[in-house]
């Protein structure tokens, strides 16, 4: 039997303080809130602009959520409130999108951090206020089989898929942290949506948070932004079309699977690019972890007496979704959108070998031999490469 309203209702105010996102959050200001050029400007609100700002930096700093932002420690409810609206209202319009997708992350796990451990009451509230109808159930909590789909799917550990999950009459029975994970998911995906902002909103913002702008981008340097080592000059309008696209993805802060981000941290390294390139390289990556990315690149980079696993053949990444070869439809760039000939070419069956027909030099594992056509053999020796990308490829 479903437990929910067998509780006093919790105080909103109390919820908003945690969960600024929530809807309703804005009745914490007892009134109207502040006008955009206010909220920008106005000097009464100086110090929620300087906690709104370390809501940003420590996301772009540890986007896990487990920096502690002292500016939030003695804060008011509405402060904290007002704080993450500037947040969100800035990254909104952000050059980059990279930074709120970051921000996203951030505040997303740091409310997970809460919900794992709040009483039943507040993540079953909480969950509602989200639009979710969970139920409870002694210590289980129930959701919708498509509401679990929606916040599932995006999630990568194997215990999230449906196969191991208990499912009744419709409903999707987890138990509380897997419910708040869920729920870190709904939150994630929500803040993640730029705020819809007038052109001179946008310019207004950009004028007047111009160092904070400088200081992101500083610390989020933009992939490749370094020159490649070892083989020669990296390339990039010579990769295949295939990395070319994976590259974008993170570059606008979106999420790049597993099998991805392991095909992608192998091509830069056998195409010739140090440690610090490839690290960078997933700097726009949501759940970006510099610390883990740089022990999986190592791992990646070092076998073979430093000269890291192959990257998956063309064959393997089509199995994964990761093909480009037919054009790339949300692409900027024309050349991006169009069919690329080459990857149709007879025998070639490797991203290696479409990087050095173009004029690349990547590196040879030592088996290879001299033979140009070789470049890619090794792909063939995937029992330590694609087969476990879900424990090596960078996070």
């Amino acid at each position: 039997m479903a437990v929910r309203g067998a509780s006093a209702p919790l105080d909103p105010a109390s919820l908003y303080a945690e969960y600024p996102f929530l809807p309703g959050a804005e009745s914490v200001l007892g009134g109207e809130p502040p006008s955009v050029r206010e909220l920008l400007t106005d000097g009464s609100y100086d110090r929620l602009r300087s906690i709104g700002t370390a809501r940003v930096l420590a996301a772009v700093d540890d986007p896990r959520g487990t920096r502690t932002i002292e500016e939030l420690a003695g804060a008011r409810t509405d402060e904290r409130y007002l704080s993450f609206l500037f947040a969100r209202l800035v990254l909104a319009a952000a050059p980059s999108p990279a930074a709120l997708r970051r921000w996203a992350v951030s505040e997303a796990k740091r409310a997970y951090g809460r919900l794992a451990e709040a009483a039943p009451e507040e993540l079953e509230e909480v969950a509602h206020r989200l639009g979710f109808p969970v139920e409870r159930h002694a210590h289980r909590f129930t959701f919708e089989l498509v509401d679990y789909l929606h916040l599932a799917t995006p999630v990568r550990e194997a215990d999230f898929r449906l196969a191991n999950q208990e499912l009744r009459a419709g409903r999707v029975a987890v138990d509380r942290a897997r419910a708040a994970r869920l729920l870190q998911e709904a939150i994630r995906r929500s803040l993640a949506v730029p705020l819809p902002l007038d052109p001179a909103v946008v310019d207004l913002v950009r004028e007047r948070q111009a160092e904070l702008f400088e200081t992101v981008a500083q610390r989020m340097p933009a992939p490749l932004a370094r020159s490649g080592a070892g083989a020669g000059e990296l390339r990039r309008d010579r990769f295949p079309p295939c990395i070319r696209r994976m590259q974008r993805t993170l570059e606008k802060g979106e999420n790049l699977s597993h099998a991805g981000r392991f095909a992608l941290a192998a091509f830069l390294h056998r195409a010739g690019a140090d440690a610090e390139t490839i690290v960078d390289a997933f700097r726009g990556a949501p759940d970006f972890d510099e610390a883990v990315t740089r022990y999986q690149v190592e791992h990646i980079t070092s076998r073979s007496g430093g000269t890291g696993y192959t990257p998956p053949e063309s064959d393997t990444l089509r199995s994964h979704g990761l093909c480009a070869r037919d054009g790339d439809p949300e692409a900027s760039a024309p050349a991006d959108r169009q069919r690329d000939p080459l990857c149709f070419r007879d025998g070639l069956r490797h991203p290696l070998q479409y990087y050095e027909i173009r004029g690349g030099h990547p590196l040879r594992p030592p088996e290879d031999g001299d033979d140009p056509a070789t470049v890619g053999a090794g792909a063939r020796d995937t029992s330590a490469g694609p087969g476990r990308t879900r424990s090596t490829g960078p996070r």
